[in-house]
């Protein structure tokens, strides 16, 4: 019986909203109007800023200390407030006494201010609510290394639901920042270096977020990842090619296909102009050439930096009259530059008519998200699980699915009955196994002796159950960035005594200089940090075969351990069930599938790069420092085997439609299997200088040993295109290769001629690959 299934890779429609509550519809529109006409201008004002309510000594936003609340949030919002900012997310707190306390809040808005207006809360999620005793998934990398947009979707709408549960309705991710550098410290936040795997996953986690009726803020936009050289707020020189074809694609596609609701300003200047003061970014590429009708926010203190770190500004008013103009509709977290702006008007420095613009704005969010109707006399929740059975569900299939093997010299999967020592400053640390944007690592590690409040076995305590605590042994070593080899002779001794070393390694995510990666926590090298490689190289000396496992935020130059270690396991951050799926590898219980989302680099030397590069990006005779890495973009083995072959495409195809493209794929090991199929492109000839390989769709499928199947993909033309030298969007006639493989390297080849007019893109044109299993 043959099985068919149809898969697009992207989001399904966006729910419908009731004609009279859209913002666009008649009654809806003309409810706000009326709504601002009764504003007076300090109303107006207390719609466009946030409110943080902090305490002394919590920093988790840069340069936090060089901003204070002036007043209690009381007196701040007795003319109203437009966002009240992570309620739950900026302390240690019970949900269900938060609740109750911002019930009462919302509702002395509600009753207590002319307008009766509630504040909109919005929260940080990125890896799950930022809040206590939440469940905590794999970081961002990981839903690129799973190439699974639906689980991705299925993650969302989980951390959605408890978001709206308690209130929340905005949150403040997905990242869609494109990895150039992985010397940058949020490249921990980020999908992958490939836009297009970017813009499916990240548009998968909106819809997910938003269909629970929370708003997603897409993040950063835009050019953040492409600082110079992998520096936090470091100017960025990227052409407006670049941008277009590449670091601006995961935003449109979020935007025209997951009707994002909410987009966040990137902190980085492009060539000299900050983007939170460009009108041609925030105005003219979101608004006028994508339509995107949802709010501008600003990244924390981003407006009052335009003064403070990019001089653009002599002052705060000066500043928020700025970004106001360029597009920046509401300031987060709190109001230092916009609240100057009724002086501003006063001054006659700035027309009104710009602040009623941004209040429009945010009215018709409030309108979408129900907040203008809503009066809070309901009961605040009781006892919301925010770590339930199904999130742990979602969080270990993710989990199982983003770990990656990296290499094997069959010494995986570990047989029962072996000794296993387990070594290393990550082994038995809950933290190793959570980014930067996590509550633990980012607000629970200010406050020690706070419980975490999520059951988090370690990776030492997973490898115990797995294999029985009486055949594990167990050595630190090292810390994970610290000079003291004290722990060397241990974790030799325990190597020594074992049939097996499994060798855990890698990051520790913090905030500015707080970790060895997360905001603010850039490198210098890709070398392992501390002293950890010296750690690796006294365990292999050993002679122990010996497993290493890298728990990382980002990709480190690690060519000479896939030379050396027995097998190589990549997890980037796997979350709270990381540890389980970590050691249901090792012993082979799951079948590694996941692919490489980046490069693992070679060297520092050869950064930036990304596989998109153009010929000369390679290197080979031209220099002696080749940029080559030591395992490419989509790498990734499994303990079966898979052929891909008699790949197939029409010998023509128009430039306005689809390459319709088979591929036959097998499993040919013994046991069931999950594969990606990649399909890449080249074009060979073009007027200016195009990837060598780029990815033009893909397919996670599962087959039993043995199984056969064709795998049809439809991939439109546009995802072919590219800025001519007029830099208009465009899809080109001429010759393209075809292939695909288990990553980007070729296992079966084809190629077609693009045939007719040179067809420009537009809004309406379609940018996702779909496909069929046959």
């Amino acid at each position: 019986m043959t099985e068919v299934h149809a898969v697009v890779a992207g989001p399904a429609p966006a729910q419908a909203t009731p004609d009279h509550d859209r913002p666009d519809g008649r009654a809806g529109e003309a409810r706000v109007r009326e709504l601002l006409g009764r504003m007076t201008i300090e109303e107006k004002i207390a719609q466009l800023v946030g409110f943080w309510e902090k305490e002394d000594g919590e920093a988790v936003a840069p340069l936090q200390g060089e901003f204070g609340d002036a007043v209690k949030l009381e007196d701040f919002a007795r003319h109203g407030l437009g966002h009240l900012t992570r309620a739950y997310g900026t302390r240690p707190i019970d949900a269900t006494e938060r609740a109750a306390w911002l019930w009462k809040f919302q509702r002395d808005l509600v009753t207590g201010t002319r307008l009766g207006i509630p504040a909109l809360v919005h929260e940080e999620c990125l890896t799950g609510l930022s809040a206590w005793k939440a469940a905590t998934f794999p970081t961002p990398l990981g839903w690129g290394a799973a190439f699974d947009p639906e689980l991705v979707t299925e993650m969302a709408a989980a951390i959605g639901a408890s978001m709206r549960a308690l209130g929340i309705h905005q949150g403040l991710a997905p990242v869609l920042d494109v990895i150039q550098d992985p010397r940058w410290g949020r490249v921990d936040e980020c999908i992958a270096e490939d836009p297009y795997l970017v813009g499916t996953i990240g548009t998968a986690y909106v819809r997910g977020l938003q269909s629970e009726g929370v708003h997603a803020t897409l993040k950063h936009f835009a050019g953040y990842s492409a600082s110079r050289a992998g520096r936090n707020f470091a100017p960025v020189h990227a052409g407006p090619r670049e941008l277009a074809d590449v670091l601006f694609l995961p935003f449109e596609m979020a935007i025209l296909d997951g009707n994002a609701r909410s987009v966040m300003h990137s902190y980085t200047e492009i060539d000299g102009v900050p983007v939170a003061a460009d009108p041609a970014m925030l105005t003219g590429v979101l608004r006028d050439r994508w339509g995107f009708d949802g709010t501008v926010v600003s990244d924390y203190y981003g407006v009052a930096f335009l003064n403070l770190l990019h001089h653009i500004a002599a002052d705060n008013a000066e500043a928020a009259v700025q970004a106001l103009a360029a597009g920046v509709d509401v300031e987060l977290p709190t109001g230092d530059a916009y609240l100057t702006l009724r002086e501003s008007v006063r001054a006659g420095t700035l027309d009104e008519a710009l602040i009623d613009r941004a209040v429009l704005r945010v009215l018709r969010e409030k309108l979408e998200l129900g907040l203008l109707d809503a009066t809070f006399t309901d009961e605040p929740p009781q006892g919301v699980d925010l770590d339930s059975p199904e999130h742990r569900s979602i969080a270990r299939r993710l989990a199982e699915e983003s770990v990656v093997l990296v290499a094997n010299r069959e010494v995986l999967p570990l047989p029962a009955g072996r000794r296993v020592a387990v070594i290393g400053p990550n082994a038995d640390r809950q933290a190793a196994l959570f980014g930067c944007y996590s509550f633990l690592n980012h607000v629970l590690v200010q406050h020690p002796g706070v419980e975490t409040g999520i059951e988090v076995p370690t990776i030492l305590d997973a490898v115990r159950d797995e294999f029985g605590a009486d055949l594990v042994t167990w050595a630190s070593g090292c810390d994970v960035d610290t000079d003291d080899r004290s722990g060397f002779a241990e974790a030799v001794a325990t190597a020594s005594a074992a049939d097996v070393a499994v060798l855990v390694v890698g990051d520790h995510a913090g905030l500015f200089g707080r970790g060895t990666v997360g905001e603010g926590c850039d490198r210098e090298d890709l070398e392992l940090p501390g002293v950890q490689r010296e750690l690796v190289e006294a365990v292999l000396a050993t002679g122990t075969s010996v497993v290493l496992v890298l728990l990382t935020g980002r990709p480190y130059a690690v060519g000479w351990a896939l030379s050396r270690c027995a097998a190589v396991v990549q997890a980037f951050f796997p979350g709270e069930e990381g540890a389980g799926a970590i050691a249901g590898v090792l012993s082979g219980r799951v079948n590694p599938s996941a692919k490489l989302p980046v490069s693992l680099p070679r060297s520092a030397g050869a950064q930036p790069y990304s596989y998109l590069h153009p010929a000369l990006g390679e290197g080979s005779e031209v220099t002696n420092l080749p940029a080559t890495p030591a395992a490419e973009f989509g790498h990734g083995l499994s303990y079966t085997t898979f052929e891909h072959a008699g790949l197939s495409v029409p010998a023509t195809t128009p430039t306005g439609g689809a390459l319709h493209v088979t591929v036959r794929v097998t499993n040919t090991g013994g046991v069931a299997g999950d594969d990606v199929v990649q399909l890449y492109g080249r074009d060979l000839v073009a007027p200016v200088t195009r990837p060598v390989a780029q990815l033009l769709g893909y397919r996670r499928i599962h087959l039993e040993p043995g199984q056969s199947v064709t795998v049809e993909l439809t991939v439109p033309t546009t995802r072919l295109a590219f800025s001519d030298r007029t830099l208009t969007r465009v899809v080109e006639p001429g010759d393209v290769e075809l292939w695909v493989g288990t990553s980007m390297r070729r296992d079966t080849e084809a190629s077609t001629t693009l045939v007719g007019a040179t067809v420009p893109v537009t809004n309406d044109s379609p940018r996702w690959t779909t496909s069929e299993i046959r």
